[in-house]
């Protein structure tokens, strides 16, 4: 599929399927802190991998990726990735721990239930939008560098999808502003299948 065609045709529908699932998950994230947490509109592209590590400005920068397989109707696979600083804003609200940057296994079992909730919301909306049964693993974390942690679902899905869904969402609690970057990443042939369910005709189908 071409993606400036994909840009083009699916697009919007895409952003009423994020706006949907991000207001959920920022919803039972609010939950999980006791605490209010206002949502910004969530900005939606369709990428080729090449252009993802440009989003956190550099290969070398160091973030936090929370990845779950995607299984069901739609494989493929899911990473919510942070920034150091929106992480340790997370752990200090969660546990009133103020995190350094050297995270401890606590913190980082905090971090995997936030991404948990938030892709479980995610993934939940858009089960029912699209009536597909989707399934994701538990969470695994890594602290690395943006091009590292960002080369395990290129490799594991560039033979058969070159797109990406990136969605930047970005959340406020009291005076903070959390960036939060979720990619949705399904192999080319569970992409048809999202957007068939939509009603969206697929290469003339």
């Amino acid at each position: 599929m071409d993606i400036n065609r994909l840009n083009e045709i699916y697009l919007d529908i895409l952003k009423e399927l994020v706006n949907i699932g991000a207001g959920n998950a920022i919803t039972a994230l609010s939950t999980m802190l006791g605490k209010r947490v206002d949502m910004q509109v969530p900005t939606v592209k369709i990428l080729e991998f090449k252009e993802v590590s440009d989003i956190f400005g550099s290969p070398d920068t160091v973030i936090i990726g929370i990845y779950f397989d995607l299984d069901g109707d739609v494989k493929g696979n899911i990473l919510f990735a942070l920034d150091l600083s929106s992480a340790a804003s997370l752990i200090w609200n969660l546990m009133g721990i103020l995190a350094n940057g050297e995270f401890t296994d606590l913190e980082k079992s905090a971090l995997e239930e936030i991404g948990n909730i938030m892709a479980g919301s995610y993934v939940a909306s858009l089960s029912t939008l699209t009536s597909l049964n989707m399934r994701i693993s538990p969470p695994a974390i890594s602290i690395d560098m943006a091009g590292a942690i960002l080369s395990v679902p290129a490799i594991q899905y560039g033979e058969i999808s070159d797109k990406i869904l990136f969605i930047e969402t970005q959340f406020i609690e009291g005076e903070k502003l959390i960036k939060g970057d979720f990619f949705l990443i399904p192999n080319i042939n569970s992409f048809d299948r999202i957007l068939k369910a939509l009603g969206v005709e697929v290469n003339g189908k």
